[in-house]
């Protein structure tokens, strides 16, 4: 393979991460031949100044800058072939985000896309390669990001619906999620679990991941955990402050405050489409921008 070792940037309205994968199918699991070679995870936190403002505040461009700078750094040393980089929810509301990337493409060269939802919603489609679980039944793709929740629902390994919702953690903190957005997704929900009465969620993002290893009832073997467990640890987190979260359960500040909505939204796509379990493979955008990288470079040898 001509070019093997692929990096994906992932600017989300909580955190911007650069994600590095090698082809390096002796060293990986069967049928799964990238190696992960690095994930880093800055919490820049963007949403919270488009959500309330309508831009990103001009120390936070600054870091943005200098983060992506870092980024290119770090790109070289590993010896990146291919990148593509991506910008979400925050960016997409963001009055200057076009403005802003432009300047990270002229002081770093690294082009980013702002995408739309529905492509958002196909990026993490892409990473169902990487789970476990049977390609059979009714499965429900939900990434809970800070900004925006994309859904996407597969029968039978075939995917049937993508969408994508104004919903996310840090939107709703910054309580600009309207109530016509939950309509909405509730009634696209609605609709998907019309004839499909056995439905099992894969949630996807930092957060459920979150949730996932602080619960006691769950399945390690398919790495998966009941609903009614999430609801547990839910009820148990609400009550407490942020402080208080951090302090009992490890968390780090940004998650400590964020995962309390990121529950909520679980909770209520479980609710609606009458889930009773959640699969949580280590998945999110940038593993979906790599495995797309991926496929087209296939093709390309192929070609």
């Amino acid at each position: 393979m001509k070019n093997d070792t692929f990096a994906a940037i992932d600017i989300g309205s909580n955190a911007v991460r650069l994600l590095i994968k090698r082809y390096e199918p002796e060293d990986t699991p069967p049928g799964r031949p990238l190696k992960k070679l690095m994930l880093l995870r800055v919490p820049l936190r963007l949403g919270f100044d488009v959500f309330q403002k309508g831009r990103v505040s001009e120390k936070k461009a600054e870091n943005l800058v200098r983060l992506m700078k870092a980024y290119r750094q770090l790109m070289k040393i590993y010896s990146v072939d291919r990148l593509r980089a991506c910008a979400t929810s925050a960016m997409r509301d963001a009055e200057n985000g076009r403005d802003l990337i432009k300047e990270i493409e002229k002081e770093t060269d690294i082009k980013i896309e702002i995408i739309a939802g529905e492509e958002e919603a196909r990026i993490v489609y892409n990473n169902h390669v990487e789970c476990q679980g049977e390609s059979r039944g009714d499965y429900l793709y939900v990434d809970v990001g800070g900004g925006s929740t994309e859904i996407n629902f597969l029968h039978d390994g075939e995917l049937r619906r993508s969408m994508s919702f104004n919903i996310g953690t840090v939107r709703l903190l910054s309580g600009k999620v309207k109530e016509q957005e939950w309509a909405r997704m509730n009634e696209g929900l609605t609709d998907i679990a019309s004839g499909h009465e056995d439905i099992t969620i894969i949630g996807s993002g930092g957060n459920i991941n979150k949730l996932y290893r602080l619960a006691t009832d769950k399945d390690d073997t398919d790495k998966s955990f009941p609903v009614a467990e999430l609801a547990r640890l839910y009820h148990l987190l609400k009550p407490m402050d942020v402080r208080e979260r951090m302090a009992r359960f490890d968390l780090k500040p940004d998650r400590a405050d964020v995962i309390i909505p990121a529950a909520e939204i679980f909770l209520n796509v479980a609710s609606v489409v009458g889930a009773r379990r959640i699969m949580v493979p280590v998945i999110g955008v940038a593993d979906g921008i790599i495995d797309g990288l991926f496929e087209e470079e296939l093709k390309g040898n192929r070609g």
